[in-house]
This record gives C-alpha cells, sequence and structure tokens, in this order.
C-alpha cells in the first residue's frame, strides 16, 4: 500500500525514509554491527494503558493525498481512516509482526463457498454512521462500486476489485444503471461476493478500504474528502486542507460491536504543515507532552540518531520492522531496454542510499520486495551486490553499443531531505555512465498521483507494505509489477509501467488460477522474479522504524503495515 510522503496496502506503496548515520556503524538499540534490523525486538512505549479523554496532537509535515476510502492507497489514510471508517474484516497489528486478520462491521472474516467462488459477510447488528442512520450492506455495495470508478478515482485499491467476477463494470457515474452484479446484497445485513476464481486469502482483501460503507445520498465524488461520512469510533469536525484536521468521538459508534479500536483520546488534532526538521526538534525536546507524528521515521533527521539514546528521550521512542519495502521505479516506457535498466541498478551505491534513510537502524538492504516469510516465497537471484556496493564496471559494460537515455528526470517528494539526498547518490552514480540526472521535487501529497500521471519522471522512489495481506505472495507482486484488471496494460500501482506480453499475461492468468496459497505464491514469486529480472524496479530498502513521541502519551506501537504509530490505540495521559 502506497503513502505519499513514505509508509498498506496495500494498498498501496510506502517510502519510509530516515535519518542519516553510517551503514554498518554502531547504532543505538543496535550495537551490534553484524545484527540484523529483523531481529530487533519491537518497543512499545507505555502498554497497558487504558484510560479516556484527553487530545492527540499529531505532528505532520503535508496534508493527506485523501480522506475519502474509496480513492486511498496510502498506508498514512488507513492509519487515520481505521478511526472514521471501518469495514468488513480488519488487519489488527501487533508491534514487529504482520497483522492478523479480524472481523469488523462483520460478524466474522467471512463463510465461503463448497466451490470456493461465494464469500459471504454478515453486518453485526447496531452499527450507525455518525448521523445514527443504520449502515446497511446496501452502503457496503456502493463503497465497493466506487472503487471500479477509475477514471475519478484514480488512487482506488484494486486488489479486490481484480478478484471479483465483475465483467466490464466501471462504477455508479459512468452509466447508472449498470449493475455490479460481483457483489449481491440479499437483505440489509448481508453481503456477498462472487470471484473468478477461488481465493482462499480474500478475508484479506475485505480489509481494504473497498468494503468501507458509503451513503449514496452522501456521495459527493473528490469532495467526499472533505467529509467522509464516519463509521467508526471518530469524525471530521474541521478540515482545513493543508493546514489542520480535527477528529471528534462519533456520539453513534457503539464499542460494543468494535472491539478492535479502543478509542481512548477525546480528540485527535492533526497539523498538516510543520517542517518535518520542527517536528523532530519538538518531539526530541517534548515541547508537546502530548504530540505524535505519522512522517516517515517519526519525521527524524539526520543529525538526530544519536538524540534516540538520550536518557530524556529513549523511553519514549516507539520502534518496529515493517512489512515495508522501497524500490526504485524505472520508467520502462522512457528506459526500455531491460539491460539499460540493468546497468542502472547495477550502478547503483546502494549502501550509500542506506545511509540516507538512516542506517541499519533504521533498515537493510534487500535484493527484493517479496521475503521469507511469505507463504510460498521462492528466491530470485539478481546481480546486485548484497552489501550494496556499485558494479560499475560491469554496468558500462552493458551499455556498450546501446542507445540509451543520456538525461533522465527523478522525481522526490519534497517533505523531506532523504528523499532528495537518496537522489543525489543516484544522480552521482548515473554521472559514471554518461547519464545526467534532473532532480524534481513533487509536492507531497500529490507525489503519487504525478507518478500515476503523464508527468510520471524517468526514476523515482517508491515502496510497498504487502498490500491486504503482509504474507502473501501476490498482494505484493500483482500491485508492484501485475496488469491492470483486464491485463492489458500495467496496473494501477505498477509505477515503472511494466508490462510484457508474456510475464503479465501468466500473473493475469495467475488471478484465475485455483490453489493453496503456498502453491499460488510460488508461481506468483516466479513470475515476479522473471519481471524482476528485467530490473523495472531496483530493490533498496527493507525498513525499521523509530518514532518519538510525547511523554504524556501511552500505548504507542509502531504497525508493521502503517509504518507508523497505531492511531486505534493510542493514548494519553492526563
Amino acid at each position: 500500500m502506497k503513502t505519499p510522503a513514505r509508509a498498506l496496502a496495500l494498498s498501496v506503496l510506502i517510502a519510509v525514509a530516515a535519518t542519516g548515520c553510517g551503514a554498518g556503524q554502531n547504532q543505538p538499540a543496535n550495537s551490534n554491527p553484524a545484527q540484523s534490523v529483523t531481529e530487533l525486538a519491537p518497543v512499545v512505549v507505555k502498554s497497558g494503558f487504558s484510560g479516556k479523554g484527553g487530545n492527540i496532537n499529531v505532528l505532520m509535515s503535508s496534508d493527506f493525498q485523501t480522506l475519502d476510502p474509496g480513492n486511498s492507497n496510502y498506508v498514512q489514510t488507513a492509519n487515520v481512516g481505521q478511526l472514521y471508517y471501518r469495514t468488513l474484516t480488519m488487519a489488527k497489528e501487533t508491534a514487529g509482526q504482520p497483522p492478523t486478520v479480524v472481523p469488523d462491521l462483520a460478524t466474522d472474516t467471512g463463510k465461503v463457498s463448497d466451490d470456493g467462488l461465494s464469500w459471504t459477510f454478515t453486518l453485526k447488528e447496531g452499527v450507525k454512521f455518525e448521523d445514527g442512520t443504520p449502515i446497511t450492506s446496501a452502503d457496503i455495495k456502493y463503497g465497493v462500486e466506487r472503487t471500479f470508478a477509475q477514471d475519478v478515482f484514480t488512487q482506488a485499491p484494486q486488489e479486490l476489485n481484480a478478484a471479483l467476477d465483475a465483467g466490464g463494470y466501471k462504477g455508479p457515474y459512468k452509466d447508472p444503471s449498470a449493475v455490479l452484479k460481483a457483489v449481491e446484497t440479499p437483505d440489509e445485513r448481508t453481503v456477498v461476493f462472487h470471484l473468478k476464481k477461488p481465493f482462499a486469502e480474500f478475508p484479506a482483501l475485505a480489509s481494504r478500504s473497498n468494503t468501507a460503507p458509503v451513503p449514496k445520498a452522501k456521495d459527493t465524488k473528490l469532495d467526499y474528502t472533505n467529509h467522509p461520512v464516519s463509521s467508526g469510533p471518530y469524525m471530521v469536525e474541521s478540515y482545513n486542507r493543508g493546514k489542520s484536521l480535527k477528529l471528534v468521538r462519533n456520539p453513534h459508534w457503539d464499542p460494543a460491536t468494535d472491539p478492535n479500536r479502543s478509542a481512548l483520546p477525546d480528540t485527535f488534532s492533526f497539523s498538516l504543515s510543520t517542517s518535518q526538521a520542527t517536528i523532530s526538534q519538538q518531539l526530541l525536546a517534548d515541547s508537546d507532552p502530548n504530540a505524535i507524528t505519522l512522517d516517515s521515521n517519526g519525521a527524524l533527521q539526520t543529525s538526530d540518531s544519536a538524540k534516540l539514546a538520550d536518557a530524556k528521550v529513549k523511553d519514549r521512542v516507539a520502534s518496529g520492522l515493517l512489512g515495508c519495502n522501497d524500490v526504485l521505479s524505472l520508467n520502462t516506457q522512457k528506459i526500455k531496454d531491460p539491460d539499460v535498466r540493468k546497468a542502472i541498478a547495477l550502478a547503483l551505491d546502494r549502501q550509500s542510499i542506506l545511509v540516507q534513510y538512516g542506517g541499519r537502524r533504521f533498515g537493510e538492504l534487500t535484493q527484493s520486495p517479496l521475503n521469507a516469510k511469505m507463504r510460498g516465497y521462492v528466491e530470485t537471484e539478481l546481480e546486485l551486490d548484497p552489501t550494496g556496493k556499485p558494479k560499475l564496471e560491469e554496468a558500462k559494460k552493458l551499455l556498450e553499443g546501446k542507445d540509451y537515455p543520456k538525461t533522465l528526470t527523478y522525481g522526490y517528494a519534497n517533505n523531506r531531505d532523504a528523499f532528495k539526498n537518496t537522489g543525489t547518490v543516484v544522480q552521482q552514480n548515473l554521472k559514471a555512465l554518461g547519464i545526467d540526472v534532473e532532480l524534481v521535487p513533487i509536492p507531497a501529497p500529490n507525489y503519487y498521483s504525478v507518478l500515476a500521471s503523464e508527468q510520471l519522471p524517468d526514476m523515482g522512489r517508491s515502496g510497498w507494505c504487502g498490500g491486504a495481506d503482509p504474507a502473501s505472495v501476490r498482494t505484493s507482486a500483482d500491485p508492484l509489477l501485475g496488469p491492470n484488471n483486464d491485463g492489458t496494460s500495467y496496473g494501477f500501482s505498477n509505477t515503472s509501467r511494466y508490462f510484457d506480453p508474456v510475464v503479465s499475461k501468466a500473473m493475469f492468468e495467475l488471478r484465475n488460477t485455483d490453489g493453496t496459497s503456498e502453491e499460488l505464491g510460488k508461481k506468483w514469486s516466479e513470475a515476479f522474479g522473471s519481471a524482476l529480472k528485467t530490473y523495472p524496479i531496483v530493490p533498496l530498502i527493507r525498513s525499521h522504524t523509530n518514532s518519538v513521541v510525547g511523554s504524556n502519551v501511552r500505548n504507542a506501537q509502531v504497525g508493521y503495515f502503517f509504518g507508523g504509530i497505531d492511531l486505534s490505540i493510542v493514548g494519553v495521559e492526563q
């Protein structure tokens, strides 16, 4: 799952950058240089708190890409979204571990038909919108229908939609008479999904924001982001785009129907335009004891890493391994030759890029966005040096006799130095190949919209947090490099715009292939590996996040999927 300034989903992509200290150097909380960040125990700040009341101040350097659950493939929106919308199932976080799928609006995680082609969910009794109106199966179906309108909602999550036997359905706007037969509502509390092929991991797809209920009468299309109608414990009181957001309690949320969200604070106040340097300084100094941030790696700056060991700071640092991987995405429509892309990959000093992310306390180099904890995972052997050192001579040989672009653009979200500094490393590395790289800043809230537009740069940093099920190969492989819903072009999360007639066809057919998660995971790994060996993306870093919180903040847990403080359980001492 994406985020505009980093950290799903999931849908979606994430860039979890951090602070600068030497790769391989001893770090606070990682005094053994040989110790992998995957071995570091997660830290939850002052867990076990159950007091209600107070306000949490969330300091952020930029606005959310959107608050509309139907147009969101971003982990930051998913994190704050769990406060004001609910879904049929929910990915419940545990620090340092992949999330567990649990019932949310539904009474269970779904019942599958004997042939595996239908999943039935029953809504809990007593669930209501913020105005007291009961939530019905029709509201769930309409929420799903909206996400098919990709002409309106360009970032709508598509993993669930790709699994449905939806024919050519294009959403509720172009042809209001069209019917989404893949979702049935036989009564007000029952939702039935019909699939193309059996999909054992479908309960995880039902946790995506597609299934957040939307009352049709309140749908204002793109303006819905200004006030999404709440089905969760909080609702929007005010939203000043680019400046502030305030969430207050939803009086019609019934905690008896929702064991997953403790909803401890009375309010959440978001500041959406504080510089990351200021956020970092304020959190380290504890100038606001009620403050947290959702920015990547706690908005920590290059000089801040050593301060995490200070006596007044170390007990306020939440940390944990994420299911998130950063990659360098190469625009295959501009850099068409796989050998040229491979040369770029081999020329990169990934070790220096890790320094820009803060060194080994904040992540480790990877050879693939997939990992061995995924069901059915098969390793792909790339020719990248696993320690991150460049292979410049091999890169130069690949370019001999080639006609390749001598000038390329590198786009980066403009809200933190680490993103720009990574581009500077790429710029320096490719200069040795005779390629000039122009760094192009992109406003952070618009970053992934630009990557999905005609203004797509030639290269850009992006990432992925495992989608609906971080233990599934498919929910990472398919969005990252898979085709669109009809198999004719690249998929909407596929920022490299990779499409190969053979490999992409194989991925498309895998969506309609029977088998266990392990069997299908192996096949998806192999197809993804075939694509990866043509270097549409260059694997960079798997992230470990550190986030400083104010001294009054309790239950501060870094979500494996969210990449930031999990808002569903956080509290504040008054």
